[in-house]
Formats: structure tokens, C-alpha cells, sequence
């Protein structure tokens, strides 16, 4: 049964504004390491980030927090699969907002191109 449905469309544009004027402030305040190491080795790194940037704010909306609540950027981690697929990964604040929501399975899609990032996240109970 579907708990939660999130969606987020970002210009991608603004991320790289963002990767130029405060390079490591706002990689390590938004993105996880593991985020962090995916999106620099490949070969367009601002449509990466904005591509995972998407997915935070999608999984905010499904949880129903927005920023608050006690759940922050790094709660919510993408990781990449042997395969390409995109896994979303919940820590923290927004791990405990899905169990109380009743959610066991996390999912989310990623899409972009040149100008446009976005993600879907979708919280399931088991």
C-alpha cells in the first residue's frame, strides 16, 4: 500500500550556481559522502546533484515534513546500484517519520536532461 508519493523538478542550472559559489559548504551540507563521490567521478556533476537534490526534496514531500520535523538533507541519501538503478537510502529523522508512517520500502526514480533534474519517491508499507 502506498504511504507517501513525492515529486520535485529542479533547473539544473541553480545547482551548479551553487556548486560554484560554495563548493564544499554546500556539497557537505546537503549530500552524503557516498552522494558526494558518485556525482563529482561523472562526467556532468551538476545534473547529478541536481538529479539527487530532486530526490531529497521529493522524499520530503512523501514523509510529509518538508525540512522540519527533525529530518535533514543527509536523512535522505541516494545510492547507485550495480545495475544504474537509483536506491533510496533513509537515516535518522526521516527513517523513524517512515516507520511511524508505517512505511517499509522506499522507492525513487530519477530523470534528467540539460536543463531539468527530477525525482518521484514513492514510501510503501511492507
Amino acid at each position: 500500500m502506498v504511504i507517501g508519493i513525492g515529486i520535485d523538478v529542479i533547473e539544473n542550472e541553480r545547482i551548479a550556481r551553487s556548486l560554484e559559489r560554495f563548493p564544499r559548504r554546500f556539497v557537505s551540507r546537503i549530500f552524503t559522502p557516498g552522494e558526494a563521490g558518485y556525482c563529482e567521478g561523472a562526467a556532468h556533476p551538476p545534473i547529478h546533484f541536481a538529479a539527487r537534490f530532486a530526490a531529497k526534496e521529493a522524499a520530503f514531500k512523501a514523509l510529509g515534513t518538508g525540512w522540519a520535523r527533525g529530518v535533514r538533507w543527509k536523512d535522505v541519501e541516494v545510492e547507485r546500484l550495480g545495475s544504474g538503478q537509483p536506491r533510496l537510502v533513509l537515516h535518522g529523522g526521516a527513517l523513524e517519520r517512515a516507520l511511524e508512517l508505517g512505511a517499509g520500502r522506499f522507492h525513487v526514480s530519477l530523470t534528467h536532461d540539460r536543463r531539468v533534474s527530477a525525482a518521484v519517491v514513492v514510501l510503501e508499507s511492507e
